[in-house]
């Protein structure tokens, strides 16, 4: 079909609210568990409750996305974020930021299911790599700008800055000692604004290819009879565990244990890790044109233990870049896994692929593991955990059959480009 570059700008402007809307959670960290007074367990109990809501939604979108068109299903994935967030912002209590956090992360989930096959179609096949990376940098900017956007508000209100533009009106919405909320206002504001301009935009057809479909229930249980499937699958959990596992406790470690302010240095440190995230992920795609997948992912994965381990231990000098840094590590390992294991199965790619997202979950379960460490030990010490999970991904640079260049695989590898 003929390219819709309206479309195709939808698609882009949706990958950066998903960025802007997930990845702000580890700024968050420290304020929030302040504001509740939460042990560390509790805190991790908050990307717990976002993350799994990609591991319940991921399959069953993929079902509601054939039923009913990819529009009716855009308009309901922003239609959950924008009533988590405005219901939070109305009542900043606890229980409802718990439930926010799992409405805006099923309307993330579903929305991730939709916009890729869009893109393709939209985009035109041709194209489809080169938009697919363009997204990934879109992605990485809306990571940038989130904690930045996070760091404005809360010390412009927590200082009376009212003369600044939106701190004068975010500063009568928002409670006392709560200027954080106000990140609320704004994701509602942005998701409402993203469902009218969907309503007002005409859709094309979209008729996913076969590596694209959701498959049958036979389907899902031949695959979980293949080894492969179950360890690619936790190859998944574990790299969104690690992700999740620096970006979100980093701010609060800096604070704890070297000082810095959460408003401002531990903002931009997350800013940071997502910045260069992008930045390795356009080397990384370099480096996997010019290498074998499987030696860049080993590499790759060896740094960001050295980059944990500096973080952990070293000075305050060090510890504050050194978490960034992992970032730039880390950029490489989703479209690895995702395509070695894509490479491991012969038939069934879209409900691979659809149990493949279902690990995403495991930005979920390390949070918990995370916070629970934390609280029988110290927070240094549960951070160290990051060393499990960094080490399974490190086990599959060895036991991954060698990525076979072929178009199912290639196809399947730039779908999935996107992350959590």
């Amino acid at each position: 079909m003929k390219r819709n570059l309206l479309i195709v700008f939808l698609i882009l402007l949706a990958f950066f609210v998903i960025s802007f809307l997930t990845n702000i959670l580890g700024a968050l960290n420290p304020n929030v568990s302040a504001s509740y007074t939460l042990t560390e367990t509790m805190a991790g109990f908050l990307p717990f409750a976002f993350f799994i809501a990609y591991g319940i939604m991921s399959i069953p979108s993929g079902f509601l996305v054939e039923k009913w068109s990819e529009k009716k299903m855009m308009i309901l994935a922003f239609m959950l974020a924008f009533l988590g967030a405005l219901g939070f912002a109305f009542f900043p209590k606890f229980n409802v930021y718990v439930i926010s956090l799992f409405t805006i992360g099923a309307g993330m989930a579903a929305l991730q299911v939709v916009i890729n096959p869009l893109l393709r179609v939209s985009g035109g096949e041709e194209h489809f790599a080169f938009n697919s990376v363009l997204a990934q940098l879109i992605f990485g900017l809306a990571s940038f700008i989130s904690p930045q956007m996070y760091s404005y508000f809360v010390t412009n209100i927590d200082q009376g800055n009212v003369q600044k533009p939106l701190i004068g009106m975010m500063t009568d919405l928002v409670p006392q000692m709560m200027s954080w909320v106000s990140v609320y206002w704004v994701f509602a504001l942005v998701s409402i604004i993203m469902i009218l301009i969907i309503i007002l935009v005409k859709f094309p057809q979209v008729e996913l290819q076969e590596d694209e479909k959701v498959g049958t229930k036979e389907s899902y249980l031949e695959l979980f009879k293949n080894k492969y499937v179950i360890l690619f699958f936790f190859g998944i959990f574990a790299y969104v565990g690690t992700e999740q596992g620096i970006s979100y406790w980093m701010s609060k470690f800096l604070s704890n244990y070297h000082g810095f302010d959460p408003d401002t240095t531990g903002a931009d440190a997350v800013s940071y890790f997502w910045g260069l995230m992008t930045i390795g992920g356009i080397l990384g795609l370099v480096l996997m044109k010019l290498f074998d997948s499987k030696q860049v992912l080993r590499w790759f994965t060896i740094l960001a233990m050295i980059c944990v381990l500096f973080g952990l231990i070293a000075g305050s000098s060090i510890s504050v870049w050194a978490f960034p840094i992992s970032g730039f590590f880390l950029s490489v390992m989703y479209p690895v896994i995702v395509s070695l294991g894509l490479n491991s199965v012969a038939k069934h790619h879209g409900s691979f692929a659809g149990i493949l997202m279902t690990g995403i979950a495991g930005g979920a379960v390390v949070q918990i593991l995370i916070g629970g460490i934390s609280d029988l030990i110290s927070l240094k010490v549960g951070m160290m955990f990051i060393f499990v999970t960094l080490g399974y991904i490190l086990s599959i640079s060895f036991w991954a059959k060698p990525l076979v260049k072929n178009k199912t695989i290639k196809s399947i590898k730039d779908i999935f480009k996107s992350d959590s």
